[in-house]
C-alpha cells in the first residue's frame, strides 16, 4: 500500500474520531453508555466479561459502567442460576427508550452529514467501516 494513503487515512481518522469525540452526549446519552445499551438491545443478557472483550476494555472499566446503567434503571442485574458469583445484564424498558430517543438524535444528526451523499455512497461507506471495524477484532 502506498505510504501517500496511508498517511491521507491516518489523518483523516484523527479528524474523525476529533470532531465525532464533539459529540459527546448526543442524543442525551454518553458514547460508552450508548454503545453498551445497543449492544445489550441487539444481544439480550451479557456478562461483564462479554462486554469488556467485545469492546477490548478492561472487566474494571465495563464493571463500573455497568453499575452506573444499573443505579440509573437502564440495566438489570440477572444472577445466574448455575454459579451465584457471577450474572450478566439485561437493558430495561427506561433503558430501551433512552436508547431509542438518543438513536433518533443520533440518525437526525447523521441524515444531516451525509444529506449531499448518494444512497450507494452511504451504503459502500458502511460496508467499509463495518470491515474496518471487523480488522480490529480479527
Amino acid at each position: 500500500m502506498e505510504e501517500n494513503n496511508l498517511e491521507v487515512i491516518d489523518y483523516e481518522l484523527v479528524l474523525l474520531i476529533r470532531r465525532a469525540s464533539l459529540d459527546k452526549k448526543l442524543g442525551g446519552l454518553d458514547r460508552s453508555t450508548y454503545t453498551l445499551l445497543h449492544q445489550l438491545s441487539n444481544n439480550g443478557p451479557v456478562g461483564v466479561k462479554s462486554l469488556a472483550e467485545e469492546f477490548r476494555l478492561d472487566i474494571s472499566t465495563v464493571s463500573r459502567q455497568t453499575t452506573d446503567l444499573e443505579l440509573k434503571g437502564y440495566v438489570k442485574r440477572l444472577q445466574e442460576p448455575t454459579d451465584g458469583r457471577a450474572s450478566s445484564f439485561q437493558i430495561t424498558e427506561l433503558g430501551t427508550q433512552k436508547l431509542m430517543e438518543a438513536k433518533k438524535a443520533r440518525l437526525a444528526r447523521h441524515s444531516q452529514l451525509f444529506k449531499d451523499w448518494s444512497d450507494e455512497e452511504c451504503q459502500k461507506f458502511g460496508e467499509l467501516l463495518a470491515r474496518l471495524n471487523r480488522t480490529f477484532i480479527e
